[in-house]
């Protein structure tokens, strides 16, 4: 096989999803599988100069260790991962990683705590320099009744009676109303989000925030674009990305941030947010799906 045609170093075919996989229950953090943002982002368009930061938040739901007495402890996990990290890292490695704490004994949850930071954090930057630590966080069972739902605040576009024919992604069905000169802000929301995974091609569910400062958007285009993702193969943060990139680059607003929470899969949650300007991250807190 020629150099030209070798599997990349951690492209996502080299990773575990789709393949058998074997169960280990004791604590290893070599499966984590880290695969590089760079790739994808050259094909969408991002420039090197990115317009857009913010992070990808997951919640873990599917967590447990033993105490020092053997003793099953469970929590949730918010993971707050910055998207100028070098890498994300592959769904299925993560779950196989999380899992392999289940039959290993931990002093308390802050050694937990740690070893969490310390090898998601190492997994996201390797192979170029540490900007930032990410964010971890443990919520214990006693407060998990303070774990509530809410559905992202907006406008719905679903409200709107449109045909949709198209069902890979369609820049071309953004407009904005660039011939009025006063900028509108507005927040609007979808639940029919639908993408596929990147790998396996198993449906992604998700709901996605759009907020902006700008030319007015036209609401039918802009669902039928967001519709158009349907048949997509791509990973969740490179959705986001991409709908940032194609209003960003088709409506020119003044001020864009594209928000999207996608339901669980193997106990995981994953939700890419990015901005064009400075803002505090959303408040991970989970929608009625997930």
């Amino acid at each position: 096989m020629t150099d030209a045609h070798k599997t990349p170093e951690n492209a996502p075919e080299q990773s575990q999803l789709g393949k058998p996989s074997a169960y280990v229950d004791q604590y290893d953090a070599s499966l984590l599988f880290p695969i590089p943002r760079a790739t994808k982002r050259l094909e969408i368009g991002v420039p090197a100069a990115s317009p857009f930061f913010g992070a990808d938040i997951w919640t873990a739901y599917e967590l447990s260790w033993l105490n020092l007495r053997g003793k099953p402890q469970v929590a949730l996990a918010h993971f707050t991962i910055p998207c100028e990290s070098v890498n994300i890292v592959e769904s299925k490695s993560f779950k196989l990683y999380l899992n392999s704490f289940n039959n290993t004994r931990f002093a308390d949850a802050s050694e937990v705590l740690a070893r969490l930071r310390t090898d998601i954090g190492e997994a996201v930057w390797r192979g170029g320099v540490v900007q930032s630590s990410i964010g971890v966080k443990l919520i214990a069972p006693e407060l998990f009744d303070r774990e509530p739902i809410y559905e992202l605040d907006g406008l719905s576009l679903d409200r709107l009676d449109v045909e949709c024919t198209r069902y890979q992604p369609a820049p071309e069905l953004l407009v904005a109303n660039t011939a009025d000169e006063s900028p509108v802000t507005e927040v609007l929301v979808s639940n029919l989000l639908k993408s596929n995974c990147l790998v396996t091609g198993q449906p992604d569910w998700g709901s996605v925030q759009i907020s902006y400062t700008g030319a007015a958007i036209g609401h039918e285009g802009l669902l039928q674009y967001i519709v158009s993702f349907r048949n997509h193969n791509e990973f969740h943060e490179q959705c986001v990305e991409r709908i940032f990139m194609d209003i960003w680059s088709r409506c020119k607003p003044l001020k864009l941030s594209v928000y999207a929470r996608y339901t669980r899969r193997g106990g995981l949650d994953i939700n890419p947010f990015r901005t064009s300007y400075p803002q505090a991250l959303p408040v991970n807190t989970r929608n009625a799906r997930q």
